[in-house]
């Protein structure tokens, strides 16, 4: 008998729900670092839950990536939230951040893959600034039927 991987159809009101718990889990990660707590493994959970590096490939390129734009590991990416193994990251994570929004967004469902594009909007913990940011995110589920994300792209806006 083959060994017959289950496809799992994913939803519009999935998605939505997993961008905001990514953007809970990133505001914990700088909350934990403010306090001196285990950040570190709360953001190697939090790469481990959100992405599905053990599912396959992961495109992931960054919001502050120039000399690495373009990170395919978990260590790659964990470095980019934190800091670690690649030079020019500072902790994406670790501003901290007092609210991240997902607004303008658009959802298309392909039965067992979804994408997203839209916007959205970083709050400093002291209020000094709004960050707006274009983001993509392509998500497919694992054999348990957790929704991960296999393509994050995110830039700031074009400015003439």
């Amino acid at each position: 008998m083959k060994n017959i991987k289950k496809k799992f159809n994913i939803t519009e009101s999935e998605v939505i729900k997993a961008q905001e718990l990514w953007s809970q889990n990133v505001i914990e990660i700088g909350n934990l670092y403010t306090k001196n707590e285990d950040y570190k493994s709360r953001a190697s959970v939090f790469v481990k839950q959100f992405y599905a590096f053990d599912e396959g490939e992961v495109l992931f390129k960054p919001t502050l990536a120039l000399e690495k734009q373009f990170r395919f590991s978990y260590d790659d990416a964990l470095s980019y939230f934190i800091g670690g193994h690649v030079s020019e990251d500072k902790g994406f994570a670790l501003k901290p951040w007092k609210g991240i929004d997902f607004r303008e967004r658009k959802i298309i469902i392909f039965k067992e893959i979804a994408l997203s594009m839209g916007n959205y909007f970083f709050q400093s913990v002291d209020g000094s600034d709004e960050v707006k940011v274009e983001f993509t995110f392509g998500y497919v589920k694992d054999k348990d039927n957790n929704l991960l994300i296999n393509l994050h792209h995110s830039s700031i806006p074009y400015t003439n």
